[in-house]
């Protein structure tokens, strides 16, 4: 049941990422940085991007995905087409790694430390569904505050 539950929250919060880059009047304020903003939109959704490919993608579904962390802080002004495309990959790998689970799976040691000590893999996704839409929100007042027409 919680595969199910995943599955649909990833689905729907990677959708409305998709949503919020299209929302742009302008391209590239996607990736304006001001006044105290940290992270443009553009960084935050590649940010995310490489956190699902990795933490899901490459350790649950076996895709082979290499994470360049710092480059999704760093790269500037990567095309909106570009940025959809990756998301619906994404979504894809997503979807196919949380179908290789089986519910038992879950009360499983995930593999790889992410945080200071092991958690389950049902920890490990569930906090991926949190850390998704936090920094969807934070996408989504960039969006409000900083895109200008």
């Amino acid at each position: 049941m919680l595969i199910k539950t995943l599955k649909s929250l990833f689905y729907r919060d990677l959708n409305r990422l998709k949503t919020e880059i299209i929302s742009y009047s302008i391209e590239e304020n996607i990736w304006i940085i001001d006044r105290n903003i940290a992270n443009s939109a553009g960084n935050l959704c590649l940010h995310l991007i490489g956190n699902l490919q990795t933490y899901i993608g490459a350790e649950i579904g076996k895709t082979g995905y290499i994470r360049n962390r710092e480059a999704e802080f760093a790269l500037r002004d990567i095309p909106r087409a570009v940025l959809l495309d990756a998301i619906d990959d994404t979504i894809r790998v997503v979807d196919q790694a949380l179908d290789k689970l089986k519910e038992d799976d879950l009360k499983a040691i995930y593999p790889i430390l992410v945080f200071d000590e092991m958690t389950t893999t049902e920890y490990l996704l569930v906090h991926l569904t949190t850390h998704l839409t936090y920094h969807l929100g934070q996408i989504n007042y960039h969006r409000r505050l900083l895109d200008k027409y």
